[in-house]
């Protein structure tokens, strides 16, 4: 008996690509590039860039496309509803990791960490010669998440010990959840003086973290953003910085990555980290799990583990 088909475009986590083979037939080329009797027998899809329209488009009997990361913006879901082909994603498995590491940022950001490594690591820590105390502390801050969501109140709790107030915006008001809620991100902005953003990529997000919002956490104000680059406007955030409108920042996704403007790279008063929230080892293979978990599911039994919203599969 054949093998079903599924395609893997461009790069793929190793583990992926080793469950994959064990049980499937697995072709790794573009979509587009593929002759038509080939197009016609994949059935799967795992990804982990971008999967567009047209290459769903040019797989006529694609039924499901599990995509690699919680995040699922690269890939084109709505149009993917249209054809009745299900999206999956990977949810859950990378919560802690990202959590742990907006953590991490966010006390890097504000303690100077890696600065004061760094000067360390000059030789510049020398008999009567300290490191300058940190401008700013953790102690007594009120931090305010754009986007409250699974991520979102993980990193919530872990900041719980700090003794920090809390508050939040979302679209819609959660009241299962003991913080204070604002119903505008202007609102939340004048009120906090720290933000954590963890909000997906779509058209209502698009460079809403802008010059006024910055302007209002103030000279002592610190942004921190592990959601997605395109929320904020990095001009705007350059010259926060630069200025002093705005006191510091912790920033591991930017607009066009891996392009990180050269102004941001120039600001010692921002902490820069190359994507990696939920790049752990443990975490990585959970998420090619799931990936593969979600094709055979569905293979097996039409039962995905991770629909996504735009896509769900009745039971």
């Amino acid at each position: 008996m054949s093998r079903t088909a599924v395609l893997v475009p461009g790069k793929m986590h190793e583990r992926v690509l080793a469950r994959l083979k064990d049980g499937f037939e697995v072709i790794e080329a573009d979509a587009g590039s593929l002759d038509a009797a080939t197009a016609s027998r994949i059935r799967g899809v795992a990804v982990s860039g971008t999967f567009a329209a047209a290459d769903i488009d040019a797989l006529p009997n694609l039924e499901l496309i599990s995509s690699f990361g919680v995040g699922y913006d690269n890939v084109d879901a709505r149009h993917a509803a249209t054809r009745g082909v299900v999206v999956t994603n990977t949810p859950d498995v990378l919560n802690d990791e990202v959590a742990d590491t907006a953590i991490g940022l966010l006390i890097n950001t504000i303690r100077e960490f890696p600065r004061a490594e760094n000067w360390l690591r000059a030789g510049n820590w020398k008999p009567g010669q300290n490191y300058p105390l940190s401008r700013f502390s953790l102690k007594g801050r009120h931090v305010g998440f754009y986007g409250l969501g699974r991520i979102g109140q993980e990193i919530a709790k872990r900041l719980e010990p700090f003794k920090v107030k809390i508050s939040y915006h979302t679209r819609t008001r959660n009241d299962a959840l003991p913080y204070d809620y604002y119903p505008t991100l202007e609102g939340l902005a004048d009120a906090v003086d720290t933000m954590i953003s963890i909000v997906p990529k779509t058209p209502q997000t698009h460079k809403t973290v802008n010059a006024g919002i910055l302007k209002a956490l103030g000279p002592d104000g610190v942004f921190v953003n592990v959601g997605r680059g395109w929320t904020v406007d990095e001009d705007a955030l350059v010259e926060a910085l630069s200025s002093g409108a705005l006191g510091a920042a912790g920033l591991d996704v930017f607009y066009d990555e891996p392009n990180v403007p050269s102004a941001l790279m120039a600001l010692p008063n921002a902490v820069l980290l190359p994507h990696l929230a939920s790049g752990s080892v443990p975490t990585r293979n959970a998420m090619a799990d799931l990936v593969v978990d979600n094709l055979v599911g569905w293979f097996d039994a039409r039962k995905p583990l991770t629909p996504v919203a735009e896509t769900p599969v009745k039971g």
